[in-house]
């Protein structure tokens, strides 16, 4: 049987408040690169079962969450939760919003 590649989703914001929508943004960014689970598994250098876990909203260790962010070409940025949405405006290039304001 072929394997198969996901379907990306729609663009989603990259505020993360739980392990769930953490692993549906690592999902779609495999998704949106083509590449199945484990070929993207290999290319971050972690197992597939980390991987799922954490497309699964499931807790895997720090070291392994940065590697698959970085070798997925994604980065966390931590800031107060007090100003999470003026930093997501941000990013997001607001009107009337620029970085440093």
């Amino acid at each position: 049987m072929a394997r198969t590649l996901t379907k990306p989703t729609g663009p989603e914001s990259p505020l993360v408040v739980d392990l769930q929508i953490l692993g549906q943004l690592v999902r779609n960014r495999r998704a949106h690169s083509r590449l199945r689970i484990d070929d993207a598994a290999a290319l971050v250098g972690v197992s597939k079962d980390t991987l799922s876990r954490l497309e699964n909203g499931k807790a895997v260790g720090t070291d392994k969450l940065m590697s698959v962010l970085q070798g997925l070409g994604l980065a966390c940025f931590v800031v107060d939760k007090s100003q999470a949405t003026t930093a997501l405006n941000a990013i997001e290039g607001e009107p009337g919003m620029k970085a440093g304001d």
